[in-house]
Formats: structure tokens, sequence, C-alpha cells
């Protein structure tokens, strides 16, 4: 008889017994860490209800609360104005920050350019820039494959909606939007305090100089389009705003909704890829399960647009994956009238804090939540997931627009990796969350390859 395979829990934050102080948000691990500070209790509750430096705080946890919010009243929530305040300087009015009349009419622009059979089409550029990262790889090597995922996706969407730009892709690019992410954990500490937002040290001033380095190259980026008959994505999303905001404002919004795509669009697809393949590196027989499925995919269906629906166990693997170390743990909405969440009252003005981080790993909602299990998403356990326990994508109408985009091409370059590589952990390997924004493994993920035969 065959032992059972005993099952693999990934590393997570420490859970106390109480959560962390909120004083602690403003130092240490929990001002560099969203998913660090949560008690036990936060994995069981079906409501939180907190006081943040003034601000009144809801966070449901029971998918039926979340949907009230995102979907079935939906207008009766706004993104907060301190993200808003945050964000501006960088994605200014894009699709990620704004409301009402403008995010419609931008979300109908942009998502026609999303549409499956537009995501299709971009397949090979995907393949492309994995091929193009593998190239550099050397059998026995250790390399950050935070990194690798990073320059591929960066690489993908250079070339994919901003026709191959190589200012979008250089060394520069990379370390400017490290430190502009980097630094909005900092800012948001002075907006909470209501403090104007200064770059403070040299985290805060490397910051300041990223996100003015995105603006003026994007800006510039934007400008050179103006005009010149392409009919890619960024030409065809200048022209479309214009067209709805006139000139001057549908300029703007370009430039806007330019870096909201740049930044959002390929990092938190970098860290689905980079935590997927830690996966796979600390569990070594279902890697080579889901490489012979790669191999298989690629030796008949290499050329096909379909080829990414055609790999079921590894879809299965990203899926879960997503669920453990979701991209964006947490995201926020403002009550702009008063409401009910249950029983709770909500007063205009409240935050409404929505945490795939603490849902997906809820045990209300989830049999040995902190497990590793793939087959929570096989299509016959799928069935009794509820849309709003699973997140990794937002949910309602501001579901994020690129997500059929960002899924594809993470599981094209997953099986172009796969399939010629395999990826072990280093000796002295230790992981740990970090991130305000999005969630990656701090200090990178350092990976040995080899090819495989």
């Amino acid at each position: 008889m065959t032992p059972r395979t005993p099952p693999f829990v990934p590393p997570y934050p420490p859970r106390g017994a109480a959560p962390v102080a909120t004083w602690r948000g403003l130092f240490g691990e929990r001002a560099r860490t969203a998913v660090y500070g949560w008690s036990e209790a936060a994995f069981r509750l079906p409501y939180i209800r907190r006081k943040v430096l003034g601000y009144t705080v809801h966070i449901p946890l029971e998918p039926g609360l979340v949907q009230h919010v995102l979907l079935d009243n939906a207008a009766g929530y706004a993104k907060p104005d301190i993200v808003k305040s945050l964000l501006a300087p960088v994605i200014g009015r894009g699709l990620l920050t704004s409301d009402g009349t403008v995010w419609r009419e931008q979300r109908r622009i942009v998502a026609a350019s999303f549409t499956p059979a537009a995501v299709d089409a971009l397949v090979p550029i995907f393949a492309n820039a994995a091929a193009r990262s593998a190239v550099s790889w050397r059998a026995g090597e250790t390399m950050d494959f935070a990194t690798q995922a990073t320059t591929t996706t960066m690489r993908v969407i250079a070339d994919a909606l901003f026709a191959g730009d190589p200012r979008l892709t250089s060394e520069q690019s990379m370390s400017h939007i490290a430190a502009a992410l980097e630094a909005f954990s900092e800012a948001r500490i002075q907006a909470l305090l209501g403090l104007p937002v200064f770059p403070v040290g040299r985290r805060g001033r490397a910051g300041r100089r990223g996100q003015t380095f995105l603006r003026d190259t994007l800006s510039e980026v934007v400008r050179e389009r103006l005009g010149c008959g392409s009919e890619d994505f960024l030409s065809r999303i200048i022209q479309a705003l214009g067209e709805r905001f006139g000139p001057e404002e549908g300029l703007a919004l370009a430039v806007d909704n330019a870096a909201t795509f740049y930044l959002a669009g390929h990092e938190t697809t970098a860290n689905a890829i980079t935590w997927t393949l830690f996966l796979l590196s600390e569990q070594p027989d279902l890697q080579e399960l889901a490489a012979r499925e790669c191999r298989d995919a690629l030796s008949t269906l290499h050329d096909d647009p379909h080829l990414a629906d055609r790999l079921p166990i590894l879809r299965t693997i990203l899926e879960e994956s997503l669920r453990l170390y979701p991209p964006v743990p947490r995201f926020d909405r403002q009550a702009l009238a008063p409401d009910l969440l249950g029983d709770e009252k909500v007063a205009p003005g409240d935050i409404i804090s929505i945490w795939p981080w603490l849902l997906h790993r809820h045990t209300a909602l989830w049999d040995n939540p902190d497990e590793f299990s793939r087959k929570r998403f096989a299509p016959e356990a799928k069935v009794g997931i509820h849309r709003f326990q699973y997140l990794p994508f937002g949910g309602g109408s501001r579901i994020c627009v690129g997500a059929r985009f960002a899924t594809v091409e993470a599981l094209t370059i997953l099986v172009h990796w796969l399939a010629h590589w395999s990826f072990t952990p280093t000796p002295s390997r230790s992981i740990r969350m970090s991130g305000m924004v999005t969630l990656r493994p701090a200090g990178g993920l350092p990976l040995i390859v080899e090819r495989r035969s």
C-alpha cells in the first residue's frame, strides 16, 4: 500500500491569540507587510469592526456581505479618498482610482481590448517573452525568480500594450517601479495620520524619484503616439478617450491608464508566477506531473492560441496559488451613504476593507485552508465555491478588467518554463511575505534551475 503523502502547508505569518495593536501598523513588520499581525480569530469570525486612527473600518468575512459591498450595493461604495490621494501621483484618475461616470466610460473603452479573442491573439507575445527570459539561464545556476518573473511580465506589458517600447523594460524602469511600490507604505502611514505626504528618508526619496520617472516616461510615450495611426492598445485608448472626454482630458486620462496598466498589469502577474514556482519547487512530484502536462501540450498545441485553456493540472495549481498568496491581499471601499452590513450599521465615510488574504484562508469557507490542495479547483469542486469567497482579481462590477489577460499570460509563461526546466529550492532558503500593496516573497525567490531531458 502506497503511504499517503503528508499535506503540504506553505509558510504564512505567525498568528497570535489577539491581533497586533493598531499602533503597530505604524512601525516594524506590520508597517511593511499587510498580512502580518492577524490573530487566529480573524480566520474564524464572520465580521470584524475596528477603529484605526479615527476611521471606522469594517471587515466583512462572509461572502454574502462581501457581495453586498462589491455588487448588490456597489453604487453606495467608492474608492476611499485616502487611496485616491496616495495613488494620484502615479496613476491619477485612471481605471483603478476613478468612480462614477469617469470610471464607467473608461471601463467600457478599455474592456474592448481585453475580450477573450483579443487576449488569445496575444499568446505568441506571452510565449516569446518566456523564451527570451530563459535564453540566459544556465543549468545548475541559482537565480532570483521574483526578478525573472518581473522582467518577463514587464516585457509582456511593453510588447502587448505599448508596442515594445524599450524605455519600459530597462533595469532602470524595474528599479523605479520597485521603489515606487515600496514608498506607498510610508506614504500610507503619513496619510492615515493626517500629515502631508512627503518623502522621508532614503526609501521615500527613491519612491518619489520612481513615481516621477514613471509619470514622465509614460507621458512621453503617450504624447509620441498621438496621431501616429497605429492600431495597438495604447493608440486605440488614446483615440477613444480623446473622442469621449476631449483632447486635453482624454490625453491626461490616457497617461493615467498607461501608468495603471503598466504598474498593475505586470506586478500582480509576476507575483502570481513567483508564488506558483515556489509552491512547485517545494513539491517535486507535483512539479513533475505539471511538467509532463506542459510538455505534452506544447508538443501538439504550440501555436494554438487556446493553449492556456488546455492545461487542467497547471490551471488548478495556479488557482490554488492565487488562493494561498493573493497578489493583492486587501482592497478597500468607502461608504457614500448609511447602510447595513448584515446587522452592522455603516456610516458615510466608513471604510469597508475586503481581505482576500483572510477570505481565502477562512475556516468557515475552506477545509484545512492553510494546506495546499489543487483539488479545490477541480471542476466538480469549484461548483461549491461562492464567487465572493475567492477574489484573486477582485469582484463585482469592478472585477479586474485584465483578469483573463493575467491568467493566460501566467499559464503561458509557466507552461514554457516548466516544459524545459526544473526548479529546486536552495538549501538555506527561508520564505516570508512582504508588501503593503501587493504580496511578494521578501528578498526574492532563489531557485536552482536544471534543464529537463
